[in-house]
């Protein structure tokens, strides 16, 4: 699963930085088999750090990041696998 075509919606590009865009795929990447087709990222900030929320639910998932950042973010991100494609949007475009 997300071993396929990669895209992502002019919501997440224009929202999200690039180096946050490849750490999201990143952590989808880094998980082990199986995973879930939809990985959910929550975005938020904690004084000038960001803090990255990652959960999926089957197989139940949860894990925290956070690092320094000058402009934090506030979003929920996902991340789907349809089988053709993967791609990420921002939950409003959902």
């Amino acid at each position: 699963m997300f071993r396929n075509s990669r895209y992502l919606t002019c919501g997440v590009d224009s929202a999200i930085p690039l180096v946050l865009q490849l750490f999201l795929w990143e952590c989808v990447d880094s998980l082990p088999e199986p995973k879930d087709h939809l990985q959910v990222f929550d975005l938020k900030p904690v004084g000038q750090m960001q803090c990255i929320t990652h959960r999926s639910e089957e197989p139940e998932y949860h894990k925290e990041y956070l690092f320094p950042s000058d402009n934090p973010i506030a979003e929920k991100v996902y991340i789907i696998d349809d089988g053709d494609h993967s791609t990420m949007l921002l939950a409003s475009e959902y």
